[in-house]
């Protein structure tokens, strides 16, 4: 199936609202991402820029979308593989022929705290708040589609030393998009305290060899000035705090 160029956005649900997602197809293509080979000596010009200023930022490939759709609960994706470097660049314009869509492991403490970290100040997201998440890559394309739950237990596991295994997952899996990124999300229950899920967190940095990891931080409630956050993690606190009200 090829989704058509027609896509952007259009039919889409509102922007910063959640919704549920009931299937994800996820296709990953051969060959090169058309917005990396039109904008290839802008991305090289960029990344030197980037480097210069953040020497640690590796330039790794990871899955690019190239178009998405959304539509009665169905995400639709085709994506190429692409240096992060492209999507660097791609980031600072939000431009057509491009979009972002990544996963989210909401974990939940057993008093209701949501666990996120915070990332340190040599990545691309210096001290931005979200749930322990990474760009989707090569590792994560399984026959030629996405696997959006694998994605989301290694880097928890990565960040955070936590096994999605020990978690008691809510049914479903749900959405939300601001500013051509995607945000897939889907609940998970520890039985551990927030207190006892940071300890854990803050044992497990101090033997792993992943460092862009500053710290963690429960979230009790919605307030958007609380931390530092991410924009896709606004809708997601705002739902979740919001249920039963």
């Amino acid at each position: 199936m090829t989704i058509s160029e027609q896509n952007d956005l259009a039919g889409w649900p509102p922007e910063g609202s959640v919704f549920p997602v009931s299937r994800m197809d996820l296709a990953v293509l051969p060959g090169e991402h058309p917005f990396h080979q039109h904008e290839l000596e802008a991305v090289r010009e960029n990344w030197a820029k980037e480097v210069a200023a953040n020497p640690s930022l590796y330039d790794g490939r990871m899955v690019f979308q190239h178009r998405v759709s959304i539509s009665d609960g169905v995400v639709r994706a085709e994506a190429y593989l692409a240096p992060f470097s492209t999507f660097l660049w791609w980031r600072k314009q939000r431009a057509a022929g491009g979009f972002h869509l990544f996963a989210f492991a909401v974990a939940i403490s057993s008093d209701g705290a949501l666990i996120a970290i915070r990332m340190a100040p040599h990545t691309a997201n210096p001290g931005q708040v979200y749930c322990a998440a990474g760009s989707m890559d090569e590792s994560d394309v399984v026959d030629g589609y996405c696997d959006v739950e694998g994605n989301m237990r290694r880097e928890v596991l990565e960040e955070t030393g936590l096994d999605l295994n020990d978690a008691v997952v809510e049914p479903g899996y749900y959405g939300t998009h601001v500013n051509r990124s995607v945000t897939l999300f889907r609940v998970f229950h520890f039985p551990w305290t927030a207190e006892d899920m940071l300890r854990r967190i803050e044992e497990h940095m101090l033997v792993s060899e992943e460092d862009e990891v500053d710290g963690a931080v429960a979230i009790r409630s919605a307030d958007p000035a609380a931390h530092h956050y991410s924009v896709a993690m606004l809708p997601i606190l705002a739902w979740f705090f919001g249920r039963g009200k």
